[in-house]
């Protein structure tokens, strides 16, 4: 069928090379101009689809649909034009000319604006692919959050990555081009002892503003198709009152702590989700990638989305990179693209609005620490992790400022996991030993794309390099957690542990069934007491996103909430359906997908201050806490 198809291109070509560049026609001599175009050009197409495209076959052409045999015609009709100029040169047909084009602003403007609408189709079409390829289903709003968030403390490996490809590929496509269309020649026919131009400096102008329009609106066309891009209309142009009506403001709702408050260890799995389990348990690996981490699950709590044990949130608008993930379940809300401007680089602009679980805990009176192998700088976190709650950061920074490692260090996206989980440890006994309840928060980075960072302790048991990255990190967090334990303050602590968002290594995914629904890792330990016998029902067929894990999390240390909800999150250990259970995840996405006001204005533009109400009882609450110990006052927060 390729040669088929490829056969009618020649067919085409070889009538236009008849009729324009051949003297003496006849039919033997269309015949000779034919077989030799058929033989070279379906060689030279064949062969570009075998090593450079990678067909596996041209002969058995049954498991190939009619858009690869349309791909071969076109590829195989601009190889014939270009066999048919390059014949043409070569016998004396046509001829390259230099001349000295005649000076013209309009001309120039022409030619330089062709190169910039390259330059932007070539950023449309390569940026795409880059992105697609190195971060798998990105959608709009990471896109655009991600762009105008603070960059520091970014894997020098990404930015690399970046260099090589796309920005290499960009410069590459433009500057051929510009040779193109800068170029002082005309191109002159010569037939019958005569001269003649047929390609002059104003055709060439043509052709390259019409070659660039096309090059640009193809690569808007496929960015808009692959980033979603029309959901960044309807964020700024189509109205939701999803959050609006929905929306339960944790300053306003009531929240009641148990008598004696409980520690939270909360710690943020990179990448990790349940395809990494054996297909027996619901994964999509032969072999159970995280043996010891399954076993630590039969000892907890985890929400399904299915009717088997291992399952785990849906993929919500907002909610699917680390940066995001981290807002999600401390704030019960999705990260939307900012609205004005950026609204996530400045320490008092990062969702000045919301009130979130650090801002909670702060007013209880917990000690606070987030710990990060990289640098917190990256995408604001240290911005939002100061402005709510005031907590410490633990970070690559950090570290190397106060000698937990040398000044120069600098391994993976700052310092690795066998390290940090050391540092974790000295870190939560000093937290205890203040006498203070305490919440740490921590996030893992080994399992990262691109194919993870394996530590020279790691073991190698299988071929790929991932599968032993995550295989050694899954293992290293189950010691960190059978550490804690073993300690005293375990029996008054919950553990809560989640891949923050799904991975976005591509290659370890490429050969998974589109209709696998892959799912974030999960798992609640030593929940307080009041939500430890809920019902079994309640952790099955569980239609939920990461925003639902903030007032998940306040329950299951024992906190009890007016209503179920804060932000959008309901709590899973109610009875009460998540916004996904009650609208479905489709109706939810493209609400959220939408502009909200509420979001904007108050959690964005920082108009939700503090109720008179909440200011009065947080006032008399820090009266009281000069004089009751914190670990044993109870308390009731509105």
């Amino acid at each position: 069928m390729f040669i088929l198809f490829g056969s009618v291109a020649v067919l085409i070509v070889t009538l236009i090379q008849f009729f324009v560049f051949v003297d003496k026609k006849s039919f033997g001599t269309f015949i000779d101009r034919f077989l030799k175009n058929e033989f070279t050009v379906n060689l030279v197409t064949l062969a570009i689809f075998k090593y450079v495209i990678q067909y596996a076959h041209f002969l058995v052409t049954d498991s190939y649909g009619m858009d690869s045999f349309l791909k071969y015609f076109a590829a195989s009709f601009v190889i014939g034009i270009a066999f048919i100029l390059l014949c043409a040169v070569l016998d004396n047909k046509l001829a390259f000319e230099r001349v000295q084009p005649k000076k013209s602003h309009g001309a120039r403007f022409v030619k330089v604006l062709s190169a910039v609408l390259v330059f932007l189709g070539s950023v449309c079409f390569f940026g795409t692919i880059w992105g697609k390829g190195a971060f798998g289903d990105v959608t709009a709003d990471q896109l655009l959050v991600n762009l105008t968030s603070p960059t520091e403390g970014n894997d020098p490996a990404v930015v690399i990555d970046a260099l090589e490809g796309p920005v290499f590929q960009i410069m590459l496509v433009t500057t051929i081009f510009c040779i193109f269309a800068f170029s002082k020649f005309n191109i002159v026919f010569k037939h019958r002892n005569k001269v003649k131009t047929v390609f002059n400096d104003f055709w060439k102008r043509i052709v390259s503003l019409v070659l660039a329009i096309a090059y640009l609106a193809g690569g808007i066309a496929y960015g808009w198709e692959e980033f979603q891009l029309k959901a960044l209309y309807y964020a700024y142009v189509v109205k939701s009152d999803l959050i609006d009506s929905n929306y339960a403001d944790p300053r306003e709702v009531e929240l009641k702590f148990p008598e004696k408050k409980r520690n939270l260890i909360h710690i943020y799995l990179e990448s990790v989700e349940n395809s990494y389990l054996s297909t027996d348990l619901g994964g999509h690996c032969d072999t159970n990638l995280m043996p010891e981490l399954t076993d630590l699950s039969y000892e907890g709590m985890i929400f399904s989305n299915n009717d088997t044990k291992f399952g785990g949130p849906l993929q919500a608008t907002g909610t699917q990179w680390s940066v995001a993930s981290m807002v999600n379940q401390t704030t019960g809300l999705p990260m939307k693209v900012p609205d004005k401007q950026n609204r996530y680089g400045s320490e008092d602009g990062f969702l000045p609005g919301a009130y979130s679980l650090g801002d909670v805990l702060k007013d209880e009176g917990y000690e606070q620490t987030v710990m990060f192998g990289a640098n917190a700088d990256f995408g604001g976190l240290t911005y939002y992790y100061k402005l709510h709650g005031d907590i410490k950061i633990f970070d690559w920074k950090y570290a190397k400022e106060n000698g937990y490692i040398p000044e120069d260090y600098h391994v993976w996206w700052g310092y690795e996991d066998d390290k940090l989980y050391e540092f974790a440890k000295e870190e939560i006994t000093r937290m205890y030993e203040t006498g203070k309840p305490f919440n740490f928060a921590m996030e893992t980075a080994d399992t990262h794309r691109p194919h993870g960072y394996l530590s020279k302790n790691a073991p190698t048991p299988y071929d790929d390099h991932y599968a032993n990255a995550i295989a050694y990190s899954t293992s290293e967090t189950v010691k960190f957690v059978r550490w804690i334990q073993e300690q005293p303050f375990y029996e008054n602590t919950t553990i809560v542990l989640i891949g923050d968002h799904l991975s976005m290594d591509t290659d370890f995914f490429e050969d998974f069934e589109d209709d696998y629904l892959r799912t974030q890792y999960n798992l609640i330990l030593n929940p307080a007491p009041n939500v430890a016998d809920t019902d079994a029902s309640r952790f099955v067929n569980r239609q939920y996103a990461n925003f639902d894990m903030f007032p998940t999390i306040m329950a299951s240390m024992g906190v009890e909430i007016e209503g179920d909800m804060l932000g959008i999150g309901t709590n899973l250990f109610s009875d009460k359906d998540t916004l996904i259970e009650q609208y479905g995840l489709e109706e939810v996405n493209d609400e959220l997908n939408k502009k909200s006001v509420l979001y904007n204005e108050k959690i964005l533009g920082g108009q939700y201050l503090p109720s008179a109400k909440a200011m009065k009882l947080q006032t008399t609450t820090q009266s009281e806490a000069k004089k009751i110990p914190e670990t044993t006052q109870p308390t009731t927060k509105k």
